[in-house]
C-alpha cells in the first residue's frame, strides 16, 4: 500500500524588525538633507538621513558602536552599530579643504564608542570665517536592496537626547 504524503508548505518566517533610534551628535536644528549645498548629500546619493546646523562644536556618539573609519582630517567618520548599519557624519561641507585645522579627534578606527562620548571636536566660527558651512550630515550608509526604512525628525536638537532617526533593521 502506497501512503500519500501530503508536501508540507514551508512557511517563510517573517522577518523580525528592530527600530533604533539614532540620537543627534550634535546640538542645533535638524534640516532634510534636501537643504545641504552640496548635491552628493541633498541628492541622497551617499545614503538617507538628516543634516544639523549646529551650535556647538563638538560630535558626540549617537549609540554605542565601532568606529569603522576616521577622515584623516577628522572632519568626518563613519561609526558602525553592532546590527552592522553604518553612520556617516560629516562635519560641513567642503571642509576637508581646511585638512584638519579647527578639528580635534577623540577616537581612532577600530575603537569602541559609547553614546554620548566626544568624537571630534570643531571650531565653528573658525570653520564659518574661512568661508564654509559647518551644516553637518548625518547619512545611514547603504546602498541597493540593502537600505533599511528611515524616518527623519526635524526641529530644534539636543545632542545624545534628541531623536533625529529612527530606522527599521531586519533580524
Amino acid at each position: 500500500m502506497f501512503s500519500r504524503w501530503k508536501a508540507k508548505k514551508e512557511e517563510k518566517p517573517t522577518e523580525a524588525v528592530t527600530r533604533l533610534e539614532i540620537y543627534a551628535p550634535v546640538s542645533g536644528q535638524s534640516v532634510p538633507l534636501t537643504e545641504v549645498p552640496d548635491e552628493t548629500f541633498a541628492g541622497g546619493h551617499m545614503g538617507q538621513g538628516i543634516a544639523i546646523e549646529p551650535i556647538e562644536g563638538r560630535l558626540t556618539a549617537p549609540f554605542d558602536g565601532k568606529i569603522a573609519h576616521v577622515v584623516k582630517t577628522s572632519h568626518a567618520l563613519i561609526l558602525e552599530h553592532p546590527s552592522g548599519l553604518q553612520l556617516l557624519m560629516h562635519i560641513g561641507i567642503d571642509t576637508v579643504s581646511l585638512k584638519g585645522n579647527g578639528f580635534i579627534s577623540h577616537i581612532a578606527s577600530g575603537d569602541e564608542v559609547k553614546a554620548g562620548q566626544t568624537l571630534i571636536e570643531f571650531d565653528l566660527e573658525m570653520i564659518r570665517s574661512a568661508g564654509y558651512r559647518t551644516i553637518t550630515p548625518v547619512i545611514v550608509t547603504g546602498s541597493g536592496e540593502d537600505l533599511p526604512e528611515v524616518n527623519c525628525h526635524y526641529g530644534a536638537v539636543s545632542a545624545g537626547q534628541s531623536s533625529i532617526l529612527t530606522v527599521a533593521l531586519q533580524q
